[in-house]
């Protein structure tokens, strides 16, 4: 009782003592509380628990002051002592405004249309809804889907790139290129050379020669083995994608006409436009053949032999959205060992491996 009293009585002497004051004074006296009031909150913890009752006192004798509460309040935070003041008028009521967002079942049916149909703009995605019998939408609602799910609104007009190009054609192409590998032989090193295609539908690689000499002859063979390749595996492409290498002769493309299949060269110093020969022959050299001293012809063809069979039949593909391509002709593995219900199944030292799970 004592203590309320006298506080009671230092109040009234404050506010005496203002009512008296000219407004320099004020100003003075201002001054000074702050001043004494930040030394005080350095004494104090960084953080001050208040209860109700105390943030009622603040909140009645801070509000009339408005804004310029934020030069004096040093207790809490100015958005604190704000966020005080909205609670004490009442949660704010959650009202809806606007028109009603679209249906999440209609905004994936439209990005589903965008992204399987290249060529197609918001106006063909309409029509393409409006035939299915599904809820009529707005044609900026559709275009504004698009746009937040990162579509162009607008149909692709144009030739369109290479990449739209292979996509719509690759089923029907292959790609080759040759790769060059030293190999130390008994006259010393001696560059071979490697010639490869790739599917570009399935990624399944076909190496049809090695030789330290392709010449006219051997080409000329190689065509020939390819023809009988594509009887053996009932897989014939309409193009095959080469570069300008001067090892691929006229009579090699003759061979391969014969049989129904164009050979065409792309644009010089364009080595994109054969993006999947190039990556195949840099996946191989990085991956196995910059590993090995390869010490003859034999161990060069053991080497390539057991890469493509790994490559074809348990190498998970990007591309093919991290799927094997396929059964392809089975090559012993050199060791397998069992660990926690899998089995690993090595190649070439350990060098190339892949799991799979205990039957």
């Amino acid at each position: 009782m004592g203590n309320s009293n006298r506080k009671s009585r230092f109040y009234k002497a404050f506010l005496l003592l203002l009512a008296r004051a000219t407004t320099p004074e004020l100003v003075k006296q201002v001054q000074f509380l702050k001043t004494e009031n930040a030394m005080m909150r350095g004494m104090l913890p960084k953080r001050i628990n208040l209860t109700p009752a105390q943030k009622r006192r603040l909140l009645r004798f801070g509000k009339p002051l408005g804004g310029a509460i934020r030069h004096f309040i040093s207790i809490v935070s100015y958005r604190t002592f704000c966020r005080w003041r909205g609670e004490k008028r009442g949660p704010k009521r959650n009202l809806k405004i606007g028109r009603p967002r679209t249906e999440a079942e209609l905004t994936e049916i439209v990005v589903r249309f965008a992204r399987e149909n290249d060529g197609w703009g918001y106006t063909r995605i309409l029509g393409e809804m409006k035939k299915l019998g599904l809820r009529k939408i707005a044609r900026n609602t559709v275009k504004n889907i698009l746009i937040a799910h990162g579509f162009d609104p607008a149909p692709r007009r144009g030739e369109g790139t290479w990449d739209e190009f292979l996509k719509l054609h690759r089923t029907t192409l292959w790609a080759m290129d040759f790769l060059t590998k030293e190999v130390w032989t008994a006259i010393g090193r001696v560059t071979y050379h490697v010639l490869f295609f790739v599917e570009i539908a399935t990624r399944r690689v076909h190496v049809t020669g090695i030789t330290h000499s392709p010449d006219g002859p051997w080409m000329a063979q190689q065509a020939r083995n390819l023809s009988i390749l594509f009887e053996e595996t009932g897989s014939r492409p309409e193009i095959i994608l080469k570069d300008g290498d001067k090892k691929i002769t006229a009579q090699f493309d003759d061979i391969l006409a014969s049989c129904g299949v164009r050979v065409k060269k792309i644009s010089r110093k364009s080595p994109n436009l054969n993006a999947y020969a190039e990556s195949w022959a840099s996946a191989i050299k990085r991956e196995c053949l910059d590993k090995f001293i390869v010490m003859g012809e034999r161990h060069l063809r053991y080497l390539v032999h057991q890469y493509v069979a790994w490559f074809n039949s348990v190498r998970p593909h990007q591309g093919l959205d991290n799927a094997v391509i396929g059964d392809a002709p089975s090559v012993p593995p050199e060791k397998v060992r069992v660990r926690d219900g899998l089995v690993c199944e090595s190649r070439l030292g350990g060098l190339l491996n892949h799991y799979r799970r205990v039957a």
